[in-house]
């Protein structure tokens, strides 16, 4: 099967972003599940999430802020807070001291500066503690409806790995992909890279053989191409549906329980 190719100079602009929103549309059929998966009910939920998320998994995330959200319900809350009961309740997420001090400061900054509510603007986000431009792509996209692409290692591996982006600065990545990608899809864009790293594209070995990104990947080859030892490396609860979107028929061989 010929790879696409765009690490060699021989890939026109017009050709990288033909190829990057094909890459989109393939990554929705996938993944249609693709979503933050963060829990929250509003934009300050959203964003003490988010902060709460650095170098931690979402899933413990989900399992903590239930009992944060239950005692702090606005900014004035967070400013206020006494900073040991946060710690006690956000320990488990790790470097529990200095998110603490984002989100109290976070507290402090929008009862001060902004009525206690987030601004809708990057410019007025990443004045505030604990926001870079990441988390407020990822307030802008999900809480208001605004287009952003946050970038975290999972794109930045995906960006590169498929040619079409280079470098690890988040922030050029960030607008290298805004000008391949319709602005409409960038949040969605962002969720579906973000779950096919996690699936398929996995950063130890990525699952080349039974990726449906294959034939557009110029990193082809990277991990095992042979479909039946790329299947047992599917992550996730559609691995039958990417083992048919893959097109390997032998889908009666797919992972081993103990992989998933």
């Amino acid at each position: 099967m010929a790879r696409k190719s765009s690490r060699d100079g021989t890939e026109s602009d017009l050709a990288k972003k033909r190829r990057a929103r094909a890459v989109d549309r393939l990554l929705a059929a996938a993944h249609p599940d693709a979503r933050c998966e963060l829990d929250y009910a509003d934009p300050l939920q959203l964003a003490v999430a988010t902060i709460l998320s650095a170098q931690c998994t979402d899933v413990r995330v989900n399992l903590t802020t239930p009992a944060l959200f239950a005692k702090y319900r606005t900014a004035e809350d967070y400013a206020e807070a006494n900073p040991e009961e946060i710690e006690a309740i956000i320990r488990p997420t790790g470097f529990y001291r200095n998110k603490t001090k984002s989100i109290i400061g976070l507290g402090k900054a929008l009862v001060a500066d902004h009525g206690g509510r987030l601004p809708q603007r990057m410019d007025e986000l990443v004045k505030l503690p604990g926001i870079g431009r990441k988390t407020a792509n990822v307030i802008l996209g999900n809480a208001f409806g605004i287009p952003g692409i946050p970038v975290d290692t999972h794109m930045i591996r995906l960006a590169n790995r498929l040619g079409l982006a280079e470098g690890k600065d988040p922030v050029k990545l960030e607008f290298q992909l805004q000008r391949l990608i319709d602005r409409r899809e960038w949040t969605m864009f962002s969720h579906r890279v973000i779950f096919h790293g996690r699936r398929v594209c996995i950063a130890r070995k990525p699952a080349c053989g039974a990726c449906t990104l294959a034939s557009k990947c110029p990193s082809y080859g990277e991990g095992p191409t042979d479909p039946a030892e790329a299947v047992k490396l599917l992550r996730g609860d559609n691995v039958a549906e990417l083992v048919k979107l893959a097109g390997i028929a032998a889908a009666a061989d797919g992972p081993d329980e103990a992989d998933l």
